[in-house]
């Protein structure tokens, strides 16, 4: 059971977890041992509230397929243990990030005297630009 919150969790079986080589430099071992780990999650098949399954199928993350399936690789570690616990540990965070709503931002106008400021600082520069130009004598 992979709990997700205290009213959320998801059943071992609705992750798909296989064992792979990792990729690049790993002495004698790289080529006959699969310690990396590719984790499968399938959204729409998922048990998660329907909320949550809106929201992590409208986030804008390249690990999510247009199936619906969220794909985590996780090779960091040299055991495949804990490149699976991490895997979880990331899908865990993926699920929490999506559901957190930020607060609407309030805009906000520029002070009288930053407005100012810009304005001075916009005509001090032209007329520098302006005396570059040509000298009659």
């Amino acid at each position: 059971m992979i709990q997700i919150n205290e009213n959320v969790s998801l059943a071992d079986n609705e992750v798909e977890i296989h064992a792979i080589r990792a990729q690049g430099a790993g002495g004698q071992n790289v080529n006959k041992v699969s310690s990396a780990i590719h984790l499968r999650f399938d959204i729409k098949a998922s048990s998660l509230p329907l909320f949550y399954k809106e929201r992590l199928l409208t986030m804008k993350d390249s690990r999510v397929t247009k199936d619906g399936e969220l794909i985590i690789k996780s090779q960091q570690s040299r055991t495949q243990a804990q490149n699976r616990e991490t895997a979880i540990e990331r899908l865990v965070e993926t699920i929490r990030s999506a559901i957190k709503t930020l607060p609407p931002r309030k805009p906000t106008k520029p002070t009288r005297s930053s407005q100012r400021k810009r304005l001075d600082s916009k005509t001090k520069h032209a007329q520098i630009k302006k005396a570059r130009g040509r000298v009659d004598f």
